[in-house]
């Protein structure tokens, strides 16, 4: 093969397994770690939470994919991990991944408390006056974030935790209602 050819003959590779993969029904995988949706133009990854009281996890992106198990968990933060028409990979607080319909998820964001408990601080000091304690698994609306400390609001409390406390929010994020 000379070297004018290869080119061409690795797309046409290319082509044929994709092809190939798709005839035989396996999800589409990008080849390579892309920072905006193809569909919505959107950061991957991102942040999204949960929209409905029951939302079915696929094995890949289509109604044609099995069900392959069923969040009951309203408000739970996942995160986006790639996009494929109107579905969405994600990924959840344990690291388990599938695909979901976009009308499942809601952009008004989340996070659950991890590692234990945690306090819920007045103020974004680890000396400030306690509002409450949190367990591992509470989720609270996410207000905002500023370096090390998330406003999150918990059943109508509002308060300040350690970034490090949560899932949901990323280590460089600086995020607002």
């Amino acid at each position: 093969m000379t070297g004018s050819m290869r080119p061409a003959a690795l797309l046409a590779i290319l082509a044929l397994t994709t092809a190939i993969g798709l005839a035989a029904g396996t999800a589409p995988r990008p080849l390579l770690a892309a920072t905006v949706g193809t569909e919505t133009g959107l950061p991957i990854p991102r942040y999204v939470t949960l929209r409905a009281r029951e939302v079915n996890v696929r094995a890949g992106p289509g109604v044609r994919y099995p069900i392959d198990w069923v969040y009951q968990r309203p408000n739970l933060p996942v995160e986006v991990i790639a996009e494929f028409d109107t579905w969405r990979k994600i990924r959840d607080p344990d690291g388990t991944e599938g695909w979901v319909h976009q009308s499942m998820l809601s952009g008004r964001r989340t996070v659950v408390v991890i590692g234990g408990e945690h306090l819920l601080r007045r103020t974004p000091d680890p000396a400030a006056a306690p509002v409450a304690r949190l367990e591992a698994g509470v989720i609270g609306w996410l207000d905002g974030c500023r370096r090390d400390w998330c406003e999150i609001d918990v059943g109508g409390l509002d308060g300040w935790i350690q970034r490090a406390h949560i899932w949901g929010v990323r280590a460089d994020e600086v995020a607002r209602k």
